[in-house]
Protein backbone atom coordinates (compact mmCIF):
# COMPACT_ATOMS: atom_id res chain seq x y z
CA UNK A 1 0.00 0.00 0.00
CA UNK A 2 2.92 2.37 0.65
CA UNK A 3 3.96 1.95 -2.97
CA UNK A 4 0.51 3.00 -4.15
CA UNK A 5 0.78 6.08 -1.97
CA UNK A 6 4.02 7.11 -3.70
CA UNK A 7 2.49 6.48 -7.13
CA UNK A 8 -0.52 8.56 -6.07
CA UNK A 9 1.74 11.42 -4.96
CA UNK A 10 3.32 11.31 -8.41
CA UNK A 11 -0.14 11.33 -10.04
CA UNK A 12 -1.18 14.36 -7.99
CA UNK A 13 1.99 16.11 -9.16
CA UNK A 14 0.98 15.36 -12.74
CA UNK A 15 -2.62 16.45 -12.21
CA UNK A 16 -1.76 19.75 -10.53
CA UNK A 17 1.83 20.62 -11.43
CA UNK A 18 1.57 21.83 -15.02
CA UNK A 19 -1.79 23.56 -14.60
CA UNK A 20 -0.51 25.46 -11.55
CA UNK A 21 2.89 26.26 -13.05
CA UNK A 22 1.87 27.04 -16.62
CA UNK A 23 -1.69 28.38 -16.68
CA UNK A 24 -0.64 31.90 -15.75
CA UNK A 25 1.13 35.06 -16.92
CA UNK A 26 4.46 33.27 -17.45
CA UNK A 27 3.06 30.85 -20.04
CA UNK A 28 -0.48 30.71 -21.43
CA UNK A 29 -1.29 34.35 -20.66
CA UNK A 30 2.16 35.69 -21.56
CA UNK A 31 1.57 38.37 -24.24
CA UNK A 32 5.09 37.83 -25.58
CA UNK A 33 4.39 34.20 -26.47
CA UNK A 34 3.20 33.62 -30.03
CA UNK A 35 0.04 31.52 -30.50
CA UNK A 36 1.97 28.41 -31.49
CA UNK A 37 4.09 28.54 -28.33
CA UNK A 38 0.88 28.85 -26.31
CA UNK A 39 -0.50 25.85 -28.22
CA UNK A 40 2.45 23.76 -27.04
CA UNK A 41 2.05 25.09 -23.52
CA UNK A 42 -1.59 24.02 -23.54
CA UNK A 43 -0.59 20.66 -25.01
CA UNK A 44 1.86 20.15 -22.14
CA UNK A 45 -0.77 21.00 -19.53
CA UNK A 46 -3.27 18.59 -21.10
CA UNK A 47 -0.67 15.84 -21.40
CA UNK A 48 0.27 16.18 -17.75
CA UNK A 49 -3.35 15.94 -16.59
CA UNK A 50 -4.09 12.94 -18.83
CA UNK A 51 -0.97 11.12 -17.64
CA UNK A 52 -1.93 11.85 -14.03
CA UNK A 53 -5.35 10.32 -14.59
CA UNK A 54 -3.81 7.28 -16.30
CA UNK A 55 -1.31 6.85 -13.46
CA UNK A 56 -4.12 6.89 -10.89
CA UNK A 57 -6.14 4.41 -12.93
CA UNK A 58 -3.29 1.94 -13.38
CA UNK A 59 -2.13 2.31 -9.79
CA UNK A 60 -5.51 1.49 -8.32
CA UNK A 61 -7.02 -0.75 -11.03
CA UNK A 62 -5.76 -4.03 -9.52
CA UNK A 63 -7.69 -3.22 -6.33
CA UNK A 64 -10.90 -2.97 -8.32
CA UNK A 65 -10.97 -6.62 -9.42
CA UNK A 66 -13.91 -8.86 -8.53
CA UNK A 67 -13.30 -11.19 -5.59
CA UNK A 68 -13.85 -14.15 -7.93
CA UNK A 69 -10.74 -13.34 -10.01
CA UNK A 70 -8.31 -16.29 -9.91
CA UNK A 71 -5.21 -15.44 -7.83
CA UNK A 72 -2.73 -15.95 -10.70
CA UNK A 73 -4.75 -13.65 -12.96
CA UNK A 74 -5.10 -11.08 -10.16
CA UNK A 75 -1.30 -11.05 -9.65
CA UNK A 76 -0.68 -10.67 -13.39
CA UNK A 77 -3.19 -7.82 -13.67
CA UNK A 78 -1.57 -6.10 -10.69
CA UNK A 79 1.88 -6.39 -12.29
CA UNK A 80 0.55 -5.14 -15.64
CA UNK A 81 -1.14 -2.20 -13.92
CA UNK A 82 2.04 -1.30 -12.06
CA UNK A 83 4.06 -1.46 -15.26
CA UNK A 84 1.68 0.97 -16.92
CA UNK A 85 1.59 3.19 -13.81
CA UNK A 86 5.38 3.56 -13.79
CA UNK A 87 5.31 4.34 -17.51
CA UNK A 88 2.55 6.94 -17.32
CA UNK A 89 3.90 8.29 -14.05
CA UNK A 90 7.41 9.03 -15.31
CA UNK A 91 7.33 9.91 -19.02
CA UNK A 92 6.19 13.49 -18.46
CA UNK A 93 8.96 14.14 -15.94
CA UNK A 94 11.59 12.47 -18.14
CA UNK A 95 10.47 14.51 -21.13
CA UNK A 96 10.74 17.65 -18.99
CA UNK A 97 14.29 16.76 -17.99
CA UNK A 98 15.22 16.09 -21.63
CA UNK A 99 13.71 19.40 -22.77
CA UNK A 100 16.63 21.41 -21.42
CA UNK A 101 18.90 19.61 -23.90
CA UNK A 102 17.27 21.20 -26.96
CA UNK A 103 18.95 24.25 -28.55
CA UNK A 104 17.81 27.59 -27.19
CA UNK A 105 15.79 26.21 -24.27
CA UNK A 106 15.91 27.49 -20.73
CA UNK A 107 13.91 26.79 -17.60
CA UNK A 108 12.93 30.44 -17.14
CA UNK A 109 12.13 33.24 -19.58
CA UNK A 110 14.53 36.16 -19.05
CA UNK A 111 11.71 38.50 -18.02
CA UNK A 112 10.92 36.28 -15.00
CA UNK A 113 14.35 35.58 -13.57
CA UNK A 114 17.89 34.47 -14.21
CA UNK A 115 18.70 31.60 -16.52
CA UNK A 116 18.44 28.18 -14.95
CA UNK A 117 16.45 24.99 -14.62
CA UNK A 118 14.53 25.22 -11.33
CA UNK A 119 12.12 22.53 -12.53
CA UNK A 120 14.79 19.81 -12.41
CA UNK A 121 14.46 18.95 -8.68
CA UNK A 122 10.66 18.88 -8.98
CA UNK A 123 10.78 16.61 -12.06
CA UNK A 124 13.32 14.32 -10.41
CA UNK A 125 11.35 14.25 -7.15
CA UNK A 126 8.03 13.22 -8.70
CA UNK A 127 9.68 10.69 -11.05
CA UNK A 128 11.53 9.24 -8.06
CA UNK A 129 8.26 8.98 -6.14
CA UNK A 130 6.78 6.95 -8.99
CA UNK A 131 9.82 4.67 -9.22
CA UNK A 132 9.89 4.16 -5.44
CA UNK A 133 6.17 3.38 -5.42
CA UNK A 134 6.58 0.90 -8.25
CA UNK A 135 9.48 -0.80 -6.51
CA UNK A 136 7.58 -1.09 -3.22
CA UNK A 137 4.43 -2.45 -4.86
CA UNK A 138 6.33 -4.97 -6.99
CA UNK A 139 7.62 -6.62 -3.78
CA UNK A 140 4.12 -7.63 -2.71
Amino acid sequence: MLGKLFLTIDAIGLLLGAPLADYNHTHIFNPRWPPHAKFHGAQTISLSVLLGLATLYYTWRPSLQPASTPPALARQRKQDGLTMAIFTGTIYWLAGLASILYPGTDGIDPEFGPSGFPQAPIFIGFASSAVLGWMLERRD
